[in-house]
């Protein structure tokens, strides 16, 4: 997914890989999370298949690479748009983790949905409006671009919501199960 992500972005705009990274934080972030190193290496890997190249432009701070998408990573971009379904497999490293939390004690687990609604707390105040980045970004300008940019913003702004009242209702269901025993 991360292959898409960058080769979607690059399919706007040339980009260093700091503008990549930079850009990924202010839209994708809002539901795909990638590490700086991660990018930086799905980049390699990019290039190696011949879906990116890279070009060094000399700067203030010495030399960068500028990525540029190939015609072929163009194709690989819409043939997986072409294919992806939006549903399939659910894999969740959170419910995964939630669903063997009865091993712990009561105490650790509220402690954990209690930081889970404190991450989400923070990241809700992180958040920019979708018009502010869509006007940084000046290949975000297209009407027919930038809806579908504000509609993962809200995706990322609901979901967000509902995992902090979600992480309330296990705190209550914790305290209620105490309650009963």
């Amino acid at each position: 997914m991360l292959k898409h992500g960058i080769l979607g972005l690059l399919n706007y705009s040339d980009m260093s890989g700091y503008e990549i990274m930079e850009t990924f934080r202010d839209s994708l972030n809002y539901f795909w999370n990638a590490q700086t190193s991660q990018i930086y290496r799905e980049l390699q890997t990019l290039k190696k298949s011949g879906y990116v190249t890279d070009t060094a432009v000399k700067g203030r701070g010495g030399d960068k690479k500028i990525f540029s998408i190939t015609e072929s990573g163009r194709q690989e971009l819409i043939n997986w748009l072409r294919s992806e379904t939006g549903g399939g497999t659910i894999r969740s490293s959170l419910m995964m983790t939630t669903f063997f939390r009865g091993e712990l004690l009561d105490e650790e687990n509220i402690r954990y949905f209690e930081g889970i609604k404190q991450a989400v707390e923070v990241f809700a105040k992180t958040m920019d409006e979708p018009e502010e980045n869509t006007e940084k970004y000046s290949w975000m300008t297209d009407p027919k671009r930038s809806v579908y940019w504000k509609m993962t913003v809200e995706y990322g702004r609901m979901y967000n919501e509902m995992l902090g009242q979600w992480a309330q209702r296990c705190i209550d269901m914790i305290k209620d199960e105490g309650n009963n025993k």
